[in-house]
């Protein structure tokens, strides 16, 4: 068997077994994220011209968020919101252009 059929079939597991268990229907949670995504990329674009990696990492805290909507006691979703969120807070500093000296 080749590698990319290991990877594969793997996958298959993991999303039709785990994931489905843990974060519900696909359909409903990806339209849940794109409801979302489409209010950030909205204001990112709005705001700043452009997505950028705060709104990026913003995003998957979204992701985070909507998982939790099937499973709220899922303990690694809230590890990973708290994650992003700090990671959003950093790109956003590291994001900003430099000040000119007057």
């Amino acid at each position: 068997m080749l590698e990319r059929d290991t990877i594969i079939d793997s996958a298959k597991e993991t999303i039709n077994g785990e994931r489905a268990a843990d974060y519900g229907d696909a359909f409903w949670n990806h339209e849940n994220i794109a409801v979302g995504w489409t209010v950030i990329a909205r204001e990112a674009l709005e705001k700043h011209g452009k997505i950028t990696a705060a709104h990026a990492a913003i995003m998957m805290d979204w992701v985070k968020t909507c998982r939790l909507l099937n499973s709220i006691d899922h303990k690694d979703s809230y590890r990973d919101k708290v994650g992003y969120s700090a990671l959003a807070y950093e790109l956003e500093i590291r994001g900003r252009p430099p000040r000119t000296k007057s």
